[in-house]
């Protein structure tokens, strides 16, 4: 079974104050107050300035957003996350902006990789939010990243 992910995480307040001007934006409620919005078909298209580059090693962050959530970030700490996994293979990837400037990242590893790491991207990131992790889990697990396999499902 796979898991994919693409998604801008922050604040859940500041991050719903942030997309007040994207109608293509959903906003998905995570745990330890932090929201997701998954970076959708429809989002990518709204928010995407048509450079077609391939910002700071990523998938699917649209030409020019780096530079959005730049200055999101100005309201606080703000990450963008891309997690693909299928069948035990796949990849993570996460960086963080805060105060204008990136403060974390880009972060990239592979499966393999991450049995070897002590933290994958993504639960730097989230730690870089705010997140605390329980006795026996990481980030990724405190804030419910498991709760859908796939980021459709995020917008139900």
């Amino acid at each position: 079974m796979g898991y994919d992910l693409q998604a801008v995480i922050a604040d859940r307040e500041t991050l719903r104050s942030m997309v007040r001007h994207l109608p293509a934006a959903r906003l998905a409620s995570i745990g330890q107050g932090l929201a997701l919005m998954p970076m959708t078909d429809v989002l990518f298209d709204s928010v995407a300035d048509g450079s077609g580059r391939d910002a700071l090693g990523f998938w699917r962050l649209p030409g020019g957003f780096e530079n959005t959530l730049a200055d999101w970030s100005v309201g606080g700490p703000v990450a963008y996350v891309e997690v693909e996994y299928f069948g035990g293979a796949g990849e993570q990837r996460a960086a963080v902006w805060d105060g204008g400037t990136v403060v974390l990242g880009p972060l990239h590893v592979t499966a393999g990789q991450l049995l070897a790491s002590v933290s994958s991207p993504v639960s730097q990131a989230l730690r870089r939010l705010g997140a605390v992790a329980g006795a026996g889990e990481d980030e990724f697990s405190a804030v419910g990243l498991g709760r859908h396999r796939h980021a459709e499902a995020w917008n139900a």
